[in-house]
């Protein structure tokens, strides 16, 4: 079901909403202008949540119009660009918005998750530490978690365990977290925190082709056959032509 007509309908009342008294136009009010300029930035950023970044564009290119430096604005056309593969706008975008408020955690990390997609990891890294700094943001779990990411990308397996690690202690419900935590504890042999992290990563997300490979070979070294035995079935029929089938199948380490 579109969510279009509902929208359309909110900005309509919050721009009506702005009018005062009799016939005051109201674009001609601070409130009524930042009325405005949010309601249509709101509505942006939904049509981006529908996968319509062609018609997001409108209600931005109007909330710039109130606010040529909107950061909120700025903002969504960077992640509308991102979506369409215009790296060069994406960018050019997540840098305008940062300029109006660069310590804001929320675009540090998604201008940071635009360089890990474009391969820029020291950038990411740099820009996602940035992000860390304000404590109370609500995400910072998730932030630590693409720091460990990058620090992957990037060759620093110690500091991107760290970086897991301080994740799961700000929330232990992070899947990614969880499953790096326990590929990293398979790796370094050290089995029984390998499948409390593999257990509780199978809790809350669902299984791919990597953790079913590492599912299979954690139950291999505690002898469960049963299990070994279906998360290989599992791989097989789910994943057929993936590596980590065939890592399955010749027993590669």
């Amino acid at each position: 079901m579109t969510l279009r007509p509902a929208l359309l309908l909110l900005v309509v009342s919050l721009l009506g909403g702005c009018v005062t008294t009799g016939h005051v136009d109201p674009m001609s009010t601070t409130k009524g202008r930042e009325e405005a300029r949010a309601a249509y930035v709101q509505l942006g950023v939904a049509y981006i949540q529908q996968g319509d970044t062609q018609l997001a564009k409108v209600p931005l290119k109007n909330a710039l119009e109130i606010n040529p430096s909107d950061a909120d604005a700025h903002a969504a056309l960077g992640m509308a660009f991102q979506l369409e593969m215009e790296p060069k706008l994406a960018d050019e975008h997540y840098r305008k918005a940062l300029s109006q408020r660069p310590k804001d955690a929320r675009l540090l990390n998604n201008y940071g998750g635009f360089l890990f997609e474009q391969k820029r990891y020291q950038e990411a890294m740099d820009t996602y530490l940035k992000a860390t700094e304000d404590n109370l943001y609500p995400e910072r779990s998730r932030v630590f978690e693409n720091l460990g990411l990058t620090a992957l990308q990037l060759g620093q397996r110690e500091a991107a365990k760290k970086y897991f690690q301080r994740s799961l202690r700000l929330s232990s419900r992070q899947p990614r977290s969880l499953l790096e935590m326990a590929a990293m504890s398979y790796e370094d042999k050290e089995y029984v925190p390998a499948r409390s992290y593999y257990d509780s990563y199978s809790a809350m997300a669902p299984q791919n082709a990597r953790s079913l490979l590492l599912g299979a070979r954690l139950a291999e070294v505690f002898e469960d056959r049963d299990r070994a035995a279906s998360l290989g079935l599992q791989l097989r029929r789910l994943y057929p032509a993936s590596k980590e089938y065939q890592q399955y199948v010749s027993g590669q380490r």
